[in-house]
């Protein structure tokens, strides 16, 4: 496996496991991962939350349980931001979907478990081209999946905004007749999905862009003013660690181009 790019604001941001503990509910209010007990887990989330997801991947993988989350979910961001080559990229993604597959077996009340299983799977879809990925069966392995982490976890935001995307996404890619009567794409209820995830997690960078990104997938210009609006939101937010300044600084950059 080669050296993964390193975070580059190391140093940056300086959890330790208390801190964690003690700011949890705001470093977790887009995924509603509850808090693990063993202290581990919690070591392997604290590199994660300070932008070592090289260590954070290995520390959670080493802890198992819980630290399976944290293993998912740094490798995923990691190769979402940072992986500068396609290959790895989605080799990384693949490996979190099997992962998170197996830990879904394992544990099926587990929200998280079918949630990286999602995420990992639709950006590995984006990779290979949502077109070819929906003619491979992964759409509907996507949808299933957030739907079941929606159910176990109701206030789960992230897991609204995988699931906006794919509504848009699909749609945007085949239309919405198509879209709804072979994969069950509706305009309106991916829209609602966002909607309700900025409800449950008002300051969210990465639920701003892909609502935006969402809004002009469905509705074309016309939704470009409210869709900048919402880049200036998300570019304007104060990230409290490591994955959020990426969010931030992708708005940031996206703005920049424009």
């Amino acid at each position: 496996m080669a050296k993964w790019t390193p975070f580059p604001h190391a140093g940056d941001y300086q959890f330790d496991a208390a801190s964690v503990k003690k700011h949890w509910a705001r470093l977790h209010g887009g995924d509603a991962e509850p808090c693990p007990k063993d202290a581990a887990a919690l070591e392997a989330w604290a590199l994660f939350h300070n932008g070592d997801f090289e260590k954070a991947a290995a520390a959670g993988l080493a802890a198992g349980g819980a630290g399976i989350t944290a293993a998912n979910k740094a490798t995923s961001i990691y190769a979402n931001y940072l992986e500068p080559k396609e290959k790895a990229r989605l080799d990384l993604f693949m490996q979190v979907a099997e992962r998170a597959q197996a830990q879904a077996a394992k544990e099926p009340d587990n929200a998280n478990a079918w949630y990286w299983h999602a995420y990992a799977l639709g950006r590995y879809s984006q990779g290979i081209s949502v077109a070819k990925a929906l003619a491979q069966g992964l759409g509907g392995k996507v949808k299933e999946s957030l739907e079941k982490a929606i159910a176990l976890s109701p206030k789960h935001a992230d897991a609204r905004i995988a699931l906006g995307a794919f509504h848009a996404e699909v749609i945007d890619k085949v239309g919405s007749l198509i879209g709804g009567m072979t994969y069950g794409a509706k305009k309106d209820t991916g829209l609602k999905l966002f909607q309700e995830a900025l409800k449950l997690n008002p300051g969210s960078a990465i639920a701003m862009i892909e609502y935006a990104n969402a809004l002009v997938m469905l509705e074309g210009d016309k939704k470009m003013k409210e869709a900048t609006a919402l880049y200036e939101k998300a570019a304007a937010a104060e990230p409290t660690d490591a994955m959020e300044r990426l969010d931030v600084e992708m708005a940031r950059a996206e703005l920049e181009e424009e």
